[in-house]
């Protein structure tokens, strides 16, 4: 019962700190970007996010992958 009430509290902080920040692919949208430099900027943006919430391995790369498929890029 323990692990699934961590599980659940680490998830809503994690999610109310990403949600405070604009998502990338809207960050990108401002700048008129597309194709390759859209891309490109969304998955820095995915990168800089995850080291910000201090993440690594699996983790990290999870939250990068996730992130850039959330902006539509792939």
């Amino acid at each position: 019962m323990k692990p699934t009430i961590l599980a659940i509290l680490l998830s809503l902080v994690a999610g109310s700190a990403y949600a405070q920040t604009p998502s990338c692919k809207a960050q990108a949208d401002e700048k008129k970007l597309h194709g390759a430099a859209f891309n490109s900027n969304v998955k820095k943006c995915c990168e800089t996010a995850a080291k910000a919430q201090k993440l690594s391995g699996a983790a990290y790369n999870s939250n990068v992958q996730k992130c850039v498929k959330d902006a539509g890029t792939g």
